[in-house]
């Protein structure tokens, strides 16, 4: 009804708008013009009698008033003829009836007055991929050679977890429109999916594949390296990461991982990372504790020196450097959080004492 509204005061409007009338009333009209020249004729005549023109320039006035008289009969017969009341009547209600009718075709004025963001119908009609999918099956049945079908239906399969036909979406890509470095590691992401832990010979050769048909394809040399790793296969891993590594731009999400891989691939398996902070967390703690035994230090740094003993679970040293601290400071004011962080882990009071 509010559409019906709209449109019936947007034609009114538009009806006023092309009403024939008469906007200036000082404009002269056909009869006036031509006295108007008449007159003027009748000036150049009473001009040539009193000798004020001579003949040839009464010649040339009355030359120059018929091109005006002339110029005056083409304007006139320019001018449109308006539009009758009936021509715009009928036109506007073609508008009217045109556009409820593609309204009545193309609009839902059934559809409840929501935000799209919560029409859970309209949500649920466009994220159903089930359905989706089921369609797209339906057409592949019938046609099986539409490797653009296999090629949307493929990566869906792999979203709900049907890795299974999702390799056999690819086998079909590849089998229709040849094999490329991409499609063959789709193919064999599909298939270690699949594998899980127990990982795939055939995405083994098609990841193998891909790395020399492509040399520039980072995604299967991650992968291949990735299988090699799991195969204990470092030697081979390794002119992998590097390469991986060489074409990076430094904001890669895969980086960090590919310099672990590199890192362990280098020691043959052996992930030295956990170890070297093990390392660097012991150098740090012996240093300030030989600090401290020498030339003493704060109540603060006590602490910091008993809670490192406790995080690389060093009781016995975290005891023995309580004790020290107790004796640095004696007064139980000096000593609140240490004595809690000590209590805490289990340490006890004078516990070198006893």
């Amino acid at each position: 009804m509010i559409a019906i509204a709209v449109t019936a005061v947007a034609c009114a409007a538009l009806f006023y708008a092309a009403a024939g009338r008469e906007v200036n009333a000082a404009i002269p009209k056909s009869g006036e013009t031509n006295n108007h020249f008449k007159l003027l004729l009748a000036g150049i005549d009473a001009d040539v009698a009193s000798g004020k023109l001579g003949p040839d320039q009464a010649l040339a006035a009355r030359a120059e008033l018929a091109r005006e008289v002339l110029r005056s009969k083409g304007d006139q017969r320019a001018e449109a003829k308006p539009l009758s009341q009936g021509t715009v009547l009928v036109g506007l209600a073609a508008v009217a009836a045109l556009s409820l009718g593609l309204y009545a075709v193309l609009g839902h004025p059934d559809m409840p007055a929501q935000p799209l963001a919560e029409r859970t119908d309209v949500a649920a009609q466009n994220l159903d991929l089930d359905a989706a999918i089921a369609q797209i099956e339906t057409r592949l049945a019938a046609d099986p050679g539409d490797v653009r079908g296999w090629t949307v239906v493929a990566p869906a399969y792999v979203q709900l977890g049907r890795f299974d036909d999702a390799a056999e979406a690819y086998r079909r890509v590849i089998a229709l429109s040849g094999p490329t470095a991409e499609l063959q590691t789709d193919l064999a992401e599909a298939l270690l999916l699949g594998a899980g832990e127990t990982g795939s010979d055939e995405a083994l050769q098609l990841l193998q594949s891909a790395v020399a048909s492509d040399p520039a394809h980072v995604r299967s040399r991650l992968y291949l390296a990735a299988e090699y790793m799991r195969l204990g296969r470092y030697a081979e891993a390794v002119p992998l990461w590097s390469a991986v590594l060489d074409t990076a731009n430094g904001d890669e999400a895969w980086l960090p991982a590919a310099r672990q891989g590199l890192a362990v691939a280098q020691n043959d398996g052996v992930d030295t990372t956990t170890e070297d902070q093990q390392q660097m967390i012991s150098g740090m703690v012996t240093g300030l504790s030989d600090r401290l035994a020498t030339e003493g230090g704060t109540v603060e740094e006590w602490t910091q020196l008993v809670r490192a003993y406790i995080v690389l679970d060093d009781l016995d040293n975290a005891q023995a450097a309580y004790d020290d601290a107790v004796a640095a400071y004696p007064a139980a004011f000096d000593r609140g959080e240490l004595d809690t962080l000590a209590l805490g882990a289990g340490l006890v009071l004078n516990g070198g004492s006893q």
